[in-house]
Parts: structure tokens; sequence; C-alpha cells
């Protein structure tokens, strides 16, 4: 309750390939950025997907946080990636923490066009 969900649709990303190929890399990547942003890490999953060629075709991933999530999903074939943070406010403030490992996330892939959202969510009292 009383959280905010950051959405965002990147498009057209000038980041190295591996970025948006590498699971094991983008685990290690967003595992980090929310550890340096202070965000608890509670649990992760990264799945890797392959094309009819067995080649490497995108990955999708969740960073499972005390807080709440970090969840990406990317598509090499069109250098897009959706990215949301969503974190609970409800017994500390952690909207500086998501913002900034938001724009961390977001600056990392480079990308070209970006559409971003922002929704408070459960606003306890509304």
């Amino acid at each position: 309750m009383n959280g905010l969900h950051l959405i965002a649709d990147l498009h057209d990303c000038r980041c190295a390939p591996g970025l948006l190929l590498d699971a094991d890399g983008l685990e290690a990547f967003c595992v980090d950025a929310c550890t340096r942003h202070g965000l608890r890490v509670v649990g992760r999953l990264f799945h890797p997907f392959r094309d009819h060629h067995d080649q490497p075709a995108g990955v999708t991933g969740t960073v499972v946080l005390a807080e709440s999530h970090l969840a990406i999903h990317t598509w090499p074939e069109v250098g897009g990636v959706t990215l949301d943070v969503y974190v609970c406010n409800f017994s500390g403030d952690n909207s500086q923490r998501a913002q900034a490992l938001f724009a961390e996330v977001i600056a990392a892939f480079a990308p070209n066009r970006l559409e971003k959202t922002e929704v408070l969510r459960g606003r306890l009292g509304a």
C-alpha cells in the first residue's frame, strides 16, 4: 500500500547488445543497482529466451525487493526494453531510491526514445 510504480518503455536502445541478451549480466547489473540504491534484494529470477535458430533472443527478469520489485523485459531484435520499478512507502518513503534506480537503469540502455509513467498506488486514507 501507499506505493510508487514507475513504468517505462525504452525504444531504439543504444547500449551494448549484450545488455539486451545476457540474462546473467543483466541480472548482476539489476541486483547491483538495487543494492546501490538502498533497496533490499530478497529474490531474483532472470530467464533468457532463444529464437528458432537457438540464438539469444531477449531476457525477462525480476528482482524481488523487500520494498517490492524491479521487472525488466528486453527485445533485442527491436532494441526495446520495458521496465517497472515498484516500491512500497508504507513504513518509510522509498520514492527517491526508486527514482534513482529507475534513472540508472534507463541510462544504461541509452534509449533514443522513452515513454515514462508514474503511478501512485494504494494511497492510504484516500
